[in-house]
């Protein structure tokens, strides 16, 4: 059974034997943009069943207990309606961990995606085959084989947060993915030369051995630093410094590199408060690793740790 630390509230409840699904998901699809010929009730429809192909698909083999599951939101802007059912959109992936001893939950992913576009027919069966990602339709298959990838990235983000490495798993299948993605050059997002912000490269930041400290610095983040704030904040911050200084040698080696800016994107209030209350010579530590590291929000932390 996959050990999670909300051991206290587990003791306090009933044991379930049932297999409950990994993901308390919402999804939400947007069509303001898109031209008032198109019916709306097909946007109804899409969402939700995207609903239930998230929240009803068993994504692990693992058993989660219902307080256990990871909250996450997709959110589908559709800005423009092509002929033939297509359509083109952004997506919004967020997804929180719990902090454990506190009701506080931390940003594990807050990532927009600019290249979403997939065809839909109302009614049509949502699938997906981890073996056969492409189906006959590569604009049908593409809408879930992205939700998919962004599942599976929650997933091992989430493992990397409570084990050392621990979302390896999820990031191979990730990439599985990525490999056998829909192949179509009116669909971007899945190569090295579509960007240098997207699908291709998050996954490459988490499975190649040159970020091998970045699943450090995760695990160091979340396990030994916020999840030690309650009982040991002096220690949790040290840690916290230390998930920092690993990001900032992988900075120094590549840098320009995707998983930086994924990694602090939605967190400098979070960071900012650790190290608001820390002695100088710490604060000042800090200040320099984040105004290095995340130099679009270098004012504001100087800003909110004085």
């Amino acid at each position: 059974m996959r050990k999670r630390f909300l051991i206290l509230l587990l003791l306090l409840a009933p044991v379930l034997q049932t297999v409950a699904q990994e993901l308390q998901a919402k999804v939400v699809v947007m069509s303001n943009q898109v031209s008032s010929k198109v019916d709306r009730k097909v946007f109804t429809t899409l969402q939700n069943a995207l609903n239930n192909f998230l929240n009803n698909r068993k994504w692990t083999r693992e058993v989660y207990q219902p307080n256990e599951k990871i909250v996450c939101n997709f959110l589908i802007n559709i800005s423009e309606a092509l002929d033939g059912n297509i359509y083109n959109a952004t997506l919004t992936v967020q997804a929180a961990r719990p902090v454990y001893n506190t009701s506080y939950v931390s940003p594990l992913i807050n990532f927009i995606d600019e290249s979403l576009i997939f065809r839909y027919v109302e009614f049509q069966q949502l699938e997906f085959n981890e073996n056969r990602v492409t189906g006959t339709d590569p604009l049908v298959s593409n809408l879930t084989a992205v939700l998919a990838y962004y599942v599976n990235i929650i997933l091992g983000l989430d493992g990397d947060s409570f084990a050392l490495r621990g979302g390896d798993p999820y990031f191979v299948r990730a990439q599985n993915i990525v490999n056998n993605s829909p192949n179509s050059r009116d669909i971007l997002g899945w190569n090295a030369f579509d960007g240098q912000r997207n699908r291709y490269w998050l996954m490459e930041n988490l499975t190649s051995s040159r970020y091998t400290l970045v699943h450090d610095a995760y695990y160091g983040y979340f396990r030994l630093g916020l999840d030690q704030f309650y009982e040991k904040e002096a220690e949790a911050r040290k840690a916290v410094i230390t998930a920092l200084q690993q990001l900032n040698t992988i900075n120094g080696e590549l840098p320009n590199s995707m998983i930086l800016p994924f990694f602090f994107q939605g967190r400098t209030a979070e960071l900012s408060r650790m190290f608001k209350k820390s002695a100088p010579d710490e604060k000042s530590m800090a200040l320099d690793l984040l105004s290095r590291l995340d130099i679009s929000n270098a004012n504001t932390y100087k800003q909110e740790m004085k």
